[in-house]
């Protein structure tokens, strides 16, 4: 089993569906293996973009399970596993644990308004037993995420409560505080696409987990930006912000997106949402065109590949 120690993209892998509406192993391996020639640390699934909330129990454990086999040792699987049962959470992560998966990520438990201290119980019941590390997930659009006293007292309750991942504006001094709080012991990624990168390498963060479809370029945003050239950095960023910040108006509307770019990049045969989704209207579709047109010719330009394979072509990283 790969050992897991972020250092830049760790991107959310979508769950490809066949056109009988079962989830198609054949593309999932496509799109592990893209996410291995980009160069990333790790992947996640199945999260919030891989529509997990879409899949039953038993489709979210057979995700990652074959994410695990399909990866066959080429790169960690972060296997999120979301659930309000706790014993759910914690038989599964085991679970998950001996099939292969090198850290399992849990998203707070946001459904009911729960006070830390009975979220304290929730997670330490999780990690009690887990021999991998735990991933937090907290996605609060509108309300306070977890308090550093909470990341403090469950960091020194478990050691291998290793990462957070934070989905908020103005985060810099959050990530400081964290980042102190723990004598960096614990590392915070950036979700919501990657819109703060450059603004969150300074601050401290140790990765990002964005949508996989434009993973290769912030891998080379983020190497770019962490060897101390952030004005590089920001000359890769500012070809896909407009695609990612038009993806992000809502969850289902990402779903639409970010298949559509996949497909466009010739890594899914079809950018298949399971119901219930949205009816894209006819000129939000033809936008999506244009953008993926858009990031097409950037990926051209940064010298990487639509559809990666191994032909030596030098990247801007390599540079």
């Amino acid at each position: 089993m790969p050992q897991l120690q972020i250092d830049g993209v760790v991107p959310i892998v979508p769950t490809p569906f066949s056109s009988s509406g079962a989830p198609d192993w054949s593309a999932l391996k496509n799109l592990l293996d893209f996410a291995v020639e980009a160069g990333v640390c790790a992947v996640c699934l199945p999260a919030y973009a891989s529509e997990f909330y879409k899949l039953t129990d038993a489709e979210r454990r057979d995700v990652a399970i074959q994410a695990v086999g399909l990866s066959d040792g080429r790169i960690p699987v972060v296997a999120q596993v979301n659930h309000l049962s706790t014993a759910y959470v914690a038989e599964t992560a085991r679970e998950l644990e001996r099939t292969g998966a090198a850290a399992i990520s849990v998203a707070v438990p946001r459904l009911f308004n729960l006070p830390e201290r009975d979220l304290l119980r929730y997670f330490d019941r999780i990690l009690t037993g887990l021999g991998i590390p735990l991933l937090i997930q907290d996605f609060n659009p509108g309300g306070a995420t977890v308090s550093v006293d909470f990341l403090q007292q469950l960091r020194r309750q478990h050691e291998h409560f290793r990462y957070l991942k934070l989905e908020e504006p103005l985060m810099s001094e959050r990530v400081r505080a964290i980042v102190d709080g723990t004598s960096g012991e614990l590392g915070v990624l950036e979700g919501w696409g990657g819109v703060y990168i450059l603004e969150l390498i300074p601050a401290g963060i140790v990765g990002v987990m964005p949508g996989l479809a434009v993973a290769d370029i912030l891998q080379v945003i983020w190497k770019l930006a962490r060897r101390g050239d952030p004005d590089a950095a920001y000359a890769a960023f500012i070809g896909i912000l407009p695609q990612i910040s038009y993806s992000l108006q809502s969850l289902e509307f990402f779903h639409h997106t970010e298949k559509s770019l996949l497909t466009a990049r010739g890594l899914l045969p079809a950018p298949l949402v399971r119901e219930a989704t949205l009816t894209i209207a006819p000129d939000d579709q033809a936008h999506i065109e244009f953008l993926n047109k858009k990031i097409l010719e950037w990926i051209d330009r940064l010298g990487l590949r639509r559809q990666p394979s191994l032909d030596g072509r030098e990247t801007v990283e390599q540079r």
